[in-house]
């Protein structure tokens, strides 16, 4: 299926989506934990089912009626089957960290897009704790092998390729026997994402604590089940926001405004370029303004950069957006990925190594755009068309479904003209 855009105006209210993030590493936090828990207002996307799938191989009771998910956790089995996480890169990497803990094997794949994504930094860090831990083909990705138990006191990871390696450490430490000290090689990006994990695991009963090198996590504690309501997702909210300051009006619900999601930063980015955001207890509102470029260092909010991008295509003046080197490490390579598609629209846009510069105002023009199988990509691209001349057609037209489920019927219901084509 293709999605088919065409010029649209938007305006409206919308209830936010479920955080992604949240609701993976609420799922396997769950796991870890000896009881039963419930979690209210999951994410039922590609992504997250990968990660049900994935917890019950390994011995996790889950039952699921409508957004509420019930986890009875704390008794691990051996898998009967190969973890395919398909296009999850948090799964694979969450549960590589779980996996590690039991004394038999697991085997974790997924589709061609995992397959291509860097694991190495992960892999040595549980191969420098004792795990046997090895790519199937010798080139630092997917298939992976794993066979714990994983006792080992000290790992040293790069904290520049992926946060998740990090979380992945993190989770699993709390339950081995031993202390563990996790000490960061090069500066962590996508910190706030590290935050996250560390709030979810004290909610779920354990301790962790930043250190000088990087993080100490006490050995022989105890997760507990407990009920969790998954908050609103930043990530998600980002691609109707800007649909609002490009050509409309749009309204979220369900957002926190107090949350440590690093995308929260998207409401600063917005009213950087002119946009008008408006912060009320129970919606935020963005809306058109006066459009000008900016300055905006990516690090720590690497899921923005396709969005944020199209946003500054059709601001007055130069963006430079920097600091993104690891984007490239996504579900597709997002500077070239994102670069690619605003130039066939049109934008003048220059790729660099950690980002892009981008000269505007562009107008842009409606063609065909390869979504390269990425989610973001798609609904990046899904936004600028509601402004480009002409109609917008995007390859693999339902993508977006791995993170954001109810994009399509969200953005019809703010009055955008979308929809999925042969």
């Amino acid at each position: 299926m293709r999605l088919l855009v065409k010029p649209s105006k938007v305006d409206g209210t919308i209830p936010s989506s479920p955080s992604k993030s949240y609701t993976h590493r609420a799922m396997v936090l769950a796991q870890l934990a000896d009881g039963k828990s419930t979690l209210r207002r999951v994410l039922l996307s590609g992504d997250t089912i990968a990660t049900l799938r994935a917890i019950r191989l390994l011995g996790a009771e889950v039952t699921v009626e409508g957004d509420t998910c019930t986890v009875k956790g704390g008794e691990f089995v051996c898998p009967e089957d190969v973890i395919d996480v398909e296009n999850s890169g948090t799964t694979i990497r969450l549960i590589a960290g779980v996996a590690s803990l039991l004394p038999c094997i697991t085997i974790l794949t997924g589709d061609e897009s995992i397959r291509r994504r860097p694991m190495q930094p992960l892999i040595d860090a549980l191969t420098e704790m004792g795990v046997y831990c090895v790519s199937t083909k010798g080139d630092g990705r997917a298939p992976l092998v794993i066979r714990g138990p994983n006792q080992g006191k000290v790992a040293h990871i790069r904290g520049d390729v992926s946060s998740q390696f990090i979380s992945s450490l993190l989770i699993s430490s709390p339950v081995k026997e031993v202390d563990t000290d996790i000490i960061l090689t090069t500066p962590l990006k996508s910190k706030p994402y590290v935050e996250i994990t560390i709030e979810m695991m004290k909610g779920f009963g354990a301790e962790c604590f930043e250190s000088k090198e990087g993080f100490h996590v006490p050995g022989n504690q105890e997760y507990k089940p407990r009920d969790y309501t998954i908050p609103g997702d930043y990530s998600s909210a980002a691609f109707p926001f800007v649909a609002g300051a490009l050509a409309g009006k749009v309204s979220i619900t369900g957002l926190d405004l107090e949350d440590r999601q690093g995308d929260k930063f998207i409401l600063e980015i917005l009213e950087q370029f002119g946009a008008h955001v408006e912060r009320y207890p129970s919606k935020i509102t963005v809306s058109s303004g006066e459009l000008e470029g900016a300055e905006i260092d990516m690090s720590n909010s690497p899921d923005l950069f396709p969005i944020v991008s199209v946003l500054a295509a059709v601001a007055k003046g130069e963006t430079k957006l920097y600091n993104a080197e690891h984007v490239r490490l996504k579900e597709s390579d997002r500077i070239s990925t994102t670069a690619s598609f605003l130039k066939s629209m049109g934008a003048h846009i220059e790729e660099k190594k950690d980002g892009c510069l981008i000269r505007g105002p562009s107008k842009l023009r409606g063609t065909i755009v390869d979504s390269h199988g990425d989610h973001r990509i798609l609904m990046a691209a899904a936004v600028a068309g509601l402004i480009a001349e002409g109609e917008t057609i995007i390859t693999d037209g339902k993508c977006y479904e791995i993170s954001y489920p109810s994009f399509l019927n969200d953005m019809r219901a703010l009055g955008a003209s979308m929809e999925l084509i042969e």
